[in-house]
């Protein structure tokens, strides 16, 4: 069976964090150990670097600097949190992992694919998700819907121009082409119920979950 790490990933708006509760929930309505966690964050430390990242008081140090931030959140992460829960056997639902730092800083920072395959390779190391599902919407739909969700201003990220937004989605959908064994296309359009049952059943398909799945 893959490793039971499940990652979400997609452009602004794309309702990941939606979909990776409903699906944490779904699994622990069936008597499972379920970890839901987020990048960048998911520990003390990573949090407080997810603060610094988003503020986008590091974009003005380029690609490079934001991506050894991400590093050393995604470290910390790992350690304290996703390893743990996956060495008792359970299962870790993590909003954004390693493909949002090869869309976001290799694809559209233009950093050297050597030097995030070094990063992923020192940091990662054999942890990588037995499943990514990419919620996929054309980037005008998924900032609007972050538009609409927002309370606050835009962060560093969804305060980007439209191009911007249209070239992350093609970089995911490259990612999806290039590993398609581990990472599975939704369509994130219908309504939030509709995604989370494409969700479910590529959940189950991946971790053969039949009998859950029709019961």
């Amino acid at each position: 069976m893959a490793r039971r790490f499940i990652t979400f990933e997609g452009g602004e708006g794309t309702g990941k964090s939606t979909q990776a509760r409903l699906l944490a929930e779904r699994l622990r309505a069936l008597g499972e150990d379920v970890v839901a966690t987020r990048e960048p964050g998911g520990s003390p430390e990573a949090e407080r670097l997810r603060d610094l990242i988003l503020s986008g008081r590091a974009k003005n140090l380029g690609a490079f600097a934001e991506t050894a931030l991400f590093s050393a959140a995604r470290l910390d992460h790992l350690r304290s949190t996703i390893r743990p829960v996956l060495a008792r056997g359970g299962w870790v639902i993590c909003d954004r992992f390693l493909d949002s730092t090869r869309a976001y800083q290799g694809a559209l920072g233009n950093l050297d694919p050597r030097v995030l395959r070094a990063l992923e390779r020192v940091v990662v190391e054999d942890t990588v998700p037995g499943l990514t599902l990419l919620l996929d919407v054309p980037a005008e739909i998924g900032l609007e819907r972050a538009r609409q969700r927002s309370q606050s201003a835009p962060d560093r990220f969804e305060a980007e121009a439209i191009g911007y937004h249209r070239s992350l989605r093609q970089a995911f959908l490259d990612i999806a082409h290039q590993e398609p064994q581990r990472v599975r296309v939704v369509d994130a359009r219908p309504a939030p119920d509709e995604v989370a049952e494409q969700v479910w059943a590529t959940t189950a398909e991946t971790f053969a979950l039949a009998a859950a799945l029709h019961g």
